[in-house]
């Protein structure tokens, strides 16, 4: 083989290298890019979800149930792009990053099943089974109270790192 046709055969592959390495995203990348989106959905899910509380105890149901839903939606938008993220982990995101993620997703899953009893509570109260309306406002606090309990891990991981995170890295 000439020495031409082997020159123009390495700059081929580096040309294919260079390129693979400018369409190839990191991971981290991605999570730096959707974690304001992800910490934003969980705020106004947070919002909506105490907003709706209050509502119940002000027997306003059907607002409270709008805010429920409302909750809900962010909730899910949150978790949908937190397993984007948990699906397209690549070497390149390390254990922290993928306890960070894990949690977060534990969290959203707990407050999405907060939000479903939420509403079966308004439910139940819009008919007057009040009894079993307070159940499930009860199984409701008890899984928003367990989500706190991922959020404190979360939380907990970004005091022990500080350098492995920016600033609009973290809820």
């Amino acid at each position: 083989m000439s020495s031409y046709i082997k020159l123009i055969i390495f700059i081929l592959v580096l040309l294919l290298i260079s390129a693979a390495i400018l369409f190839i995203d990191s991971s981290v990348d991605n999570m730096n890019e959707l974690m304001p989106v992800i910490s934003e959905n969980i705020v106004n899910g947070d919002k909506d979800y105490n907003d709706a509380v209050n509502l119940v105890n002000d027997k306003n149901y059907a607002e409270a149930m709008k805010k429920a839903t409302s909750a809900g939606n962010n909730y899910n938008s949150s978790l949908s792009k937190l397993n984007i993220l948990k699906d397209k982990f690549t070497p390149d995101v390390n254990l922290v990053h993928k306890q960070y993620i894990n949690n977060t997703i534990n969290e959203v899953e707990l407050k999405l099943l907060a939000v479903e009893n939420l509403k079966e509570a308004i439910g139940c109260f819009q008919i007057e089974y009040n009894y079993t309306g307070t159940n499930y406002g009860y199984e409701a606090n008890t899984y928003m109270d367990q989500s706190l309990e991922y959020r404190d891990a979360r939380d907990s991981l970004v005091t022990q790192n500080p350098n492995m995170f920016k600033q609009n890295f973290i809820i």
